[in-house]
């Protein structure tokens, strides 16, 4: 191991649509709309699972969970975080805390954050005190602001495990 110390940061965005449900942080949020992808689009999860992959310099998310691949059609993301710790993290490194940020104009998020700060500390292993979710506006600006995708970024650090 090169540093006990590992930083990774994580982004993803999808569009907003009709006819799907909208899944944050691996919670069914009530919306009119929801994040079109080839999995269940949640893209606090994805940009948390990216943060980790970045922090064991893993490639990203489709390189693991490829669009092409029929396995991980309507996947649930958060399933998806428990394989990324499980095959990356085991017994060489452990999460010290993710701060992340939802970027969207509407839902408001605020009901629904603690539910999704308690599935992806689980995922994580890790107790909630140590996972942060933020929601924010775009005020209005780009495809966010406009209400037509919603985003999220994310930031991990992982520690070393004694040896």
């Amino acid at each position: 191991m090169s540093s006990p110390l590992r930083i990774g940061q994580g982004w993803d965005l999808h569009r907003l649509v009709a006819d799907r449900p909208l899944i944050l942080g691996g919670v069914t949020i009530e919306y009119e709309k929801g994040l079109a992808g080839h999995s269940d689009a949640d893209v606090l999860t994805h940009a948390v699972i990216d943060a980790l992959l970045g922090a064991v310099a893993q490639d990203d998310i489709g390189t693991h969970f490829s669009d092409a691949d029929t396995r991980w059609r309507d996947a649930r993301s958060i399933e998806l975080l428990e394989e990324i710790v499980r095959r990356f993290l085991g017994t060489e490194w452990r999460v010290v805390n993710v701060d992340a940020t939802v970027v969207a104009e509407a839902p408001r998020l605020g009901p629904y954050r603690s539910q999704m700060r308690a599935l992806l500390a689980t995922a994580l292993r890790v107790d909630p005190a140590v996972v942060s979710v933020k929601a924010k506006t775009a005020e209005g600006l780009g495809p966010e602001g406009a209400g037509e995708a919603i985003s999220a970024q994310a930031i991990v650090l992982l520690v070393g495990k004694a040896e």
